[in-house]
């Protein structure tokens, strides 16, 4: 077999940067994983089947509603794939395994200060965003931490590498992150569905998903952390939420796991209005003590809609209730310290050199914009070969990043500017293509060329000193046409599936 030169995506960032993605490389970019079954199936088929798996779908919750056609009274079926997508084994089980290596990893960054200052101290003075959240972070800081501990509730994302043939990352989500309940309700449809198909011995390739009962589990054991059994859970939403049924969930999972526990829902202009912070710092929104909050909304600046927002921002963190993410899990988070984590040798400041070794190896190309030679250089690659990356900003939720010819018309106008280095790039992860149905609302299903994205859920309950809870939490998988380049569900780029292992 044509072997992939290694500098074209195992992360190795010491040695000079280069456009070597080769000829072997395109060459074994061109594999198609065999799916589940046999495909495509009759037309007979198809028009039986995907009625009952809609049903099945929205009958067991996985549902959203959508921002072109709102409305509070109507839930609409979330998109998904008629069948689980392939993913190989032996990958699912190393990231499995090494996600509680990942949420040490995450911690450890949140809690050091010389690493994150050095490492946002340029995109914190172009990018408005960030450098609102490094303000909080800094102040908090400064006045004196109320709450040590923190709740973690990470998602790593990664595409298999046909190049490479492993896992690779995307990235690490610290706040919002979505779909554990959804995720769960797609693979309890694919089960129906294959055995609708009459093939329930396919049924042991998809591996149990206790995502929501794991994530809601963490956001209870911080609960019983902070020690008042009158205090409640706060979800901080959006003003308006369309991924209803995914949060719900959650809520719900924490009323069957702990009647006993109240959960509310507030976004960030209801907390500016009626939240107040008392001497001992605990936090009081509408007559409830708050013990936990749990962030569904404050990843993008739209949702701060004016400094008051900021202030509630500002109060939660300055209280003691236990923030899932505190800001500086927040800010571990960003795109710039994940790209600055992937340098050589950075990784060895956080973790054994063993540790070090086996998360390295989960690392795509991660390079720095910064003003300066390497960034001048990063640029020209780029510009030179920009189908071969995507450019990212500092940004959550999905439709933010760019790629090909976008990538060289933005570079040329800021390559010479300070702006860039609000950005980082990375290497384009090159997936197996697979073949699959999806099911949308209001459009016809056909068998369409798609990639998957796998998500792998952390839990982290731990202080500067100290973690008391750290585990792997469950999985998710986006799917998406092969066309697309983003992947985002509630962004309205991908859609839920499952995972089908094979060995």
């Amino acid at each position: 077999m044509a072997e992939c030169d290694p500098a074209c995506c195992d992360g190795n960032f010491g040695k000079k940067v280069k456009s070597v993605c080769n000829s072997a490389c395109e060459e074994k970019t061109t594999r198609v994983l065999e799916g589940c079954i046999p495909l495509p199936l009759p037309d007979e088929i198809i028009s039986e089947i995907v009625p009952k798996a809609k049903d099945y779908a929205l009958l067991h919750g996985a549902g959203m509603r959508f921002k072109d056609t709102y409305n509070p009274d109507i839930l609409q079926m979330a998109p998904f794939f008629l069948l689980p997508s392939a993913f190989p084994r032996r990958e699912f089980d190393r990231v499995v395994k090494l996600q509680p290596l990942i949420n040490i990893l995450m911690h450890r960054i949140a809690h050091d200060h010389e690493f994150l200052e050095s490492a946002l101290k340029n995109t914190i003075r172009v990018d408005d965003f960030t450098a609102k959240l490094w303000e909080i972070y800094l102040t908090v800081r400064e006045e004196g931490v109320s709450q040590w501990v923190s709740l973690g509730m990470f998602r790593c994302d990664y595409f298999y590498c046909v190049p490479c043939q492993s896992a690779q990352q995307v990235e690490i989500n610290t706040i919002a992150s979505s779909f554990g309940a959804l995720a769960a309700r797609t693979g309890l449809t694919h089960r129906y569905v294959l055995g609708e198909l009459r093939k329930p011995e396919l049924l042991h390739h998809l591996p149990e998903n206790n995502a929501l009962a794991e994530l809601c589990g963490g956001m209870i054991s911080a609960w019983e952390i902070y020690g008042n059994k009158k205090a409640v859970i706060m979800f901080v939403i959006e003003d308006v939420t369309y991924n209803i049924c995914d949060q719900r969930f959650h809520e719900y999972e924490i009323r069957r796991q702990r009647p006993d526990i109240h959960v509310i829902r507030r976004n960030l202009t209801q907390i500016s209005k009626n939240g107040k912070l008392t001497n001992d710092k605990r936090l009081i929104i509408d007559g409830d003590e708050i013990a936990v909050v749990y962030f569904r909304a404050g990843y993008e600046p739209g949702q701060y809609h004016s400094e008051k927002e900021w202030e509630a921002r500002l109060t939660i963190e300055r209280s003691k209730a236990i923030k899932s993410p505190s800001i500086q899990y927040h800010l571990a988070g960003t795109k710039k310290v994940q790209q600055e984590v992937a340098r050589l040798g950075v990784l060895q400041r956080f973790l054994l050199e063993s540790e070090a070794n086996l998360v390295g190896q989960l690392f795509t190309g991660l390079y720095s914009l910064d003003l300066g030679p390497e960034g001048d250089e990063v640029i020209k690659m780029a510009m030179e070969n920009p189908d071969r990356f995507v450019l990212k900003p500092q940004r959550e939720g999905g439709g933010n990043n760019m790629y090909g010819d976008e990538i060289k018309e933005f570079l040329e106008k800021v390559k010479d500017t300070p702006a860039r280095e609000a950005y980082i790039l990375m290497d384009k992860i090159r997936p197996p293509m697979q073949h699959n149905y999806l099911v949308r609302g209001g459009t016809e299903v056909k068998l369409s060329e798609v990639v998957s994205e796998l998500g792998i859920f952390g839990v982290l309950i731990g202080n500067e000193k100290e973690i008391m809870i750290n585990k792997f939490a469950g999985h998710m998988l986006r799917t998406k046409l092969s066309s697309a380049n983003e992947g985002g569900v509630a962004a309205g780029f991908g859609a839920l599936d499952s995972v089908f292992l094979f060995d």
